[in-house]
């Protein structure tokens, strides 16, 4: 749009201008070192641009959301046209924006649309730059909040480039004009890297055409499902054109209910039937069926995230949930009927809803001829009928009316909405389940043999617009959805369908109250050899397993989860590694686990993986409903003592310093959403930051660490003169805190008993730390010094308080055993501080020998093990050593075996070998 050179100030202040080669598009404002440069210094995305004005002096100020960028013209005529151009390029970008919720890369949420991102080294930096994969561009950045920000240093159009690894950890990415030599933290970084840059040549490659006529109709231009601009993919059943982000959460769904293409790559399937039919349907079409009843607080935008995604396009296409129901939804008989005068017509929007709402795409049409709608639509000339129809001709949509019962009674059955439930007289008899038209017919509408049922689920009230739902789901991937006005009602119509498809040796979980229950395959302990049949009962965050041979194991707590690793296609499998790692043999209950969970049915299977996630997920803001460590201490309190013990005991003012109040938003919602995915590290996160983020998170806990039934009993303590009988009065107190307040508590305390014990180089002792947490516990204004009082007398007589009310069977050497062992902790770590930065190696790697498949003296290898080295690492170690080649189907693990070979335990690939 405009050119030219500009003085411009640097963003420290100086007067010294430099001289830039300025360029404006449409979407950015970039300067250059010269006008004959290809990648640019700096880039400012037009849509972040708040304001542009006159600072005299032929200068210029354009100014951002968080940063303000002062340009000099030659002349007062120059400033002002560039004025002009800027302030009207915005207007027009912030005018689309008003018109149609977009988002591009300049947004707060733009690391929501990437496809790859994170820190690598760039030959030519002095520091990591943060680098971003997204379409057919890649984008570098300072650093992640540069990123957050938008303001870019420049990007690489990928229809240019070329991928090559170069050694173990580097790889380059070539261009004609300049050639980025990348290096990343590990092999398996790399190869991420490489992978996600190779497919983004692929899509600057690709063909456009298809997607250019598809994008002529106004509506497909942006995402069906969540606004995104320039979607190019689509689901051709459907008639949706949707954006990358919601192709991969339509992928899950399966293509009984979405068949996913790509409108650039997918060539061969886009005929001029079907383009025309998504230039005659249109995503407004769609939307008008399907969205016809979002609430907006259920609908999605750019931004939104995987789950959130998933959550809305289950419940917009697989549960119809938002769907315009059709006038003759519920009567089979006449939605085929229908169907088959519609097709014959060209009046798509009508065989869509009808279709949708459960008429067959193979229904009987009663002409010898055209036994089909698809027929019938050929012998009419209706080219795009026939076109839909044959894309929906597998599709599984569930129409009619389908019910369930106890011994017999009225229930409300069929899908989703309560003005569309059909009443149906059901009764469960000699094992199968029957409905009827009412209760004089003698033939049933339809029967569920109770030996094909494989899961139930009792739904939260009011889940369909009815006061009480469950749903049955069969061995045909089918899910029955019933309703009845009494929750009493429900629980007895679910417990006699449970006692009829239960298998006796599971019979105990029958007196659990729960929300899903039902059969599926399942490997664990030292069976993996072979996966068995197993009954599954979800109680709240609680999973409860019953062998095929009877034995109870025992539940498992899902919020104590260490992974939770979802896999997709072609396996259905759900891995889950819980228990504590490095425990004494003496506590086996505590010991670690790991169940793999297998589906043979998707839409069972899905339900299950979706109510687990819930489950081991935080679910309100009281201390019990956090993820938890096997010692009862929220995940999110032990990751950031844990990062702040090993990075921060030595940083001057921690605790005091406050941190960058944006980076701590941040931090704490994904923390709070899933601290089990998130790694601290290094670099990455700042230690007042993190600091910053545990204060806050202890300030907005809703009852507060001491209970609000309790708090003010503790802050009354401090007016005992007498310390024996207030440490007793605090031991008294402890006792009565629920066991997750107890243990956090004691968790916290155990921690700034280390962080005072550097006061001397942290300025931290316990007064100070006293004070910044008082108010911050007892959740307090700071006017009252009895909180900090409680905190710091809980510090200085930490051992006396917490181990003696905790262990008080146990001898007093224990205690000092325990102070000991946290001292040598502390000793490491600064040792291990002092290594790293004084650069030297830090000594203590294991040399630990392994066995290649089975423990013979050919097999034997002796590999040096760090602390920090994974079994994948150690796995990938030894094929490198023995030149085995990993074929696409080969999958390797590493065991952990004991001394006698009496017991093995595979380790999870992430986790760490020692």
């Amino acid at each position: 749009i405009r050119e030219g050179w500009l003085d411009k100030n640097p963003p420290q202040g100086s007067y010294i201008y430099q001289r830039r080669w300025v360029k404006l598009d449409t979407d950015y404002l970039r300067y250059f070192d010269t006008e004959k440069d290809t990648y640019s210094k700096r880039l400012i995305p037009v849509s972040s641009i708040s304001r542009v004005s006159s600072v005299g002096d032929q200068k210029f100020e354009v100014v951002t959301n968080n940063r303000n960028f002062v340009f000099r013209a030659e002349n007062d005529a120059d400033r002002n046209e560039w004025i002009r151009t800027l302030q009207q390029i915005a207007e027009e970008r912030k005018g689309k924006a008003a018109v149609r919720t977009s988002m591009s890369l300049a947004t707060d949420s733009a690391t929501e649309l990437a496809d790859k991102s994170g820190f690598l080294e760039l030959r030519g930096f002095k520091h990591k730059l943060f680098v971003v994969v997204a379409g057919d561009k890649v984008f570098l950045y300072k650093n992640a909040e540069d990123y957050r920000l938008g303001i870019g240093i420049t990007y690489i159009e990928m229809n240019v480039g070329n991928v090559k690894e170069v050694d173990r950890r580097g790889f380059d990415l070539t261009t004609p004009y300049r050639i980025f030599s990348f290096s990343a933290d590990s092999e398996q970084e790399k190869e991420e890297w490489v992978e996600a840059m190779q497919q983004s040549i692929t899509e600057a490659l690709s063909n456009s055409e298809v997607a250019e006529r598809i994008w002529a109709v106004e509506s497909n231009r942006f995402c069906a499902d969540c606004g995104s601009p320039k979607p190019d993919w689509a689901s051709i059943n459907l008639c949706v054109v949707i954006c990358k982000r919601c192709a991969g959460e339509h992928r899950g769904l399966g293509p009984g209910i979405t068949k996913v293409r790509s409108l650039k790559m997918d060539r061969k399937v886009w005929t001029e039937e079907l383009i025309e039919l998504f230039q005659r349907f249109g995503n407004i079409m769609a939307n008008q069926f399907w969205a016809a009843n979002v609430p907006p607080s259920e609908a999605i935008s750019p931004s939104s995230g995987s789950q959130e995604r998933r959550r809305f396009l289950i419940a917009k296409y697989r549960e119809g949930k938002y769907r315009h129901y059709h006038p003759l939804f519920g009567n089979q008989e006449e939605l085929d009927r229908a169907l088959c005068v519609a097709v014959t017509t060209s009046d798509l929007a009508e065989t869509q809803a009808l279709l949708f709402c459960g008429a067959s795409v193979t229904c009987d049409t009663g002409d010898p001829q055209c036994p089909t709608p698809l027929a019938l639509a050929e012998r009419s000339g209706q080219r795009l009928q026939m076109e839909f129809l044959l894309h929906n001709k597998t599709s599984g949509w569930f129409g009619g009316c389908h019910g369930a019962g106890q011994s017999s009674g009225w229930v409300l059955s069929a899908v989703l909405c309560r003005a569309e439930f059909s009443r149906r007289w059901c009764t469960l008899q000699d094992g199968v389940l029957s409905y009827y038209e009412n209760d004089r017919n003698t033939v049933p509408n339809g029967e569920i043999r109770v030996e094909e049922i494989v899961c139930l689920v009792n739904n939260p009230l009011h889940a369909h617009g009815i006061e009480s739902t469950f749903e049955v789901y069969t061995e045909a991937d089918r899910l029955y959805l019933f309703g009845l006005e009494s929750p009493a009602s429900a629980r007895e119509w679910l417990k006699s369908i449970a006692k009829s498809f239960v298998h006796p040796c599971a019979e105990e979980l029958l007196a659990l109250d729960f929300e899903r229950l039902g059969r599926l395959h399942y490997k664990g302990g030292l069976t993996l050899e072979r996966a068995q049949e197993g009954w599954f009962a979800l109680v709240g965050s609680t999973l409860h397993v019953c062998s095929e041979d009877g034995r109870r194991q025992e539940p498992l707590q899902l919020r104590k989860l260490q992974e939770l690793c979802p896999q997709g296609q072609p396996s259905w499998g759900l891995q889950m590694c819980s228990g504590v790692r490095g425990e004494p043999p003496a506590e086996p209950r505590r010991a670690g686990r790991t169940l793999y969970i297998q589906g043979e049915r998707k839409l069972d299977f899905l339900g299950w993986v979706h109510a687990i996630q819930k489950a081991a997920s935080s679910s309100g803001d009281a201390l019990s409903e956090q993820q938890l460590t096997e010692s009862d201490v929220p995940l999110l309190v032990d990751r950031c003592i844990d990062y702040i013990t090993q990075c921060g005991l030595t940083s001057e003012g921690i605790y005091r310093k406050s941190g960058q109040n944006s980076k701590t938003t941040s931090l704490l919602e994904v923390l709070q959403r899933d601290a089990r995915c998130v790694r601290l590290k290094e670099g990455e996160h700042h230690v007042d930051d993190v600091a910053n983020t545990l204060k806050r998170f202890f300030r907005d806990l809703g009852d507060g660490l001491f209970t609000r039934q309790w708090a003010p009993h503790w802050l009354w303590a401090t007016a005992l003169e007498d310390e024996g009988a207030k440490v007793g009065e605090y031991r008294q107190l402890l006792a009565t805190l629920p066991p997750v307040n107890r243990a956090t508590l004691k968790a916290l305390i155990n921690h700034l008993f280390r962080v005072q014990c550097f006061s001397g180089e942290n300025q931290m002792n316990t007064h100070n730390l006293a004070i910044v947490f008082g108010p911050t516990l007892f959740q307090t204004d700071g006017k009252d010094y009895k909180a900090g009082r409680v905190v710091e007398d809980l510090i200085s007589h930490y051992v006396e308080i917490f181990n003696v009310a905790l262990m008080a069977s146990l001898p007093w050497q224990v205690n000092d055993q325990e102070m000991k062992k946290q001292q040598d902790e502390i000793t490491a770590i600064m040792k291990m501080r002092e290594a790293s930065s004084s650069g030297t190696q830090q000594a203590g790697d294991f040399i630990c020998t392994v066995y290649l498949e089975e423990k013979k003296t050919e097999t034997e290898q002796h590999v040096k093990v760090s602390a920090t080295m994974t079994a994948e690492e150690l796995t990938f170690e030894i094929l490198d050593r023995r030149k085995i080649v990993m074929k696409e189907k080969d999958y390797w693990s590493c065991f952990e075996v004991n001394e006698r070979e009496e017991a093995e335990r595979p380790l999870h690939y992430s986790e760490k070998v020692l």
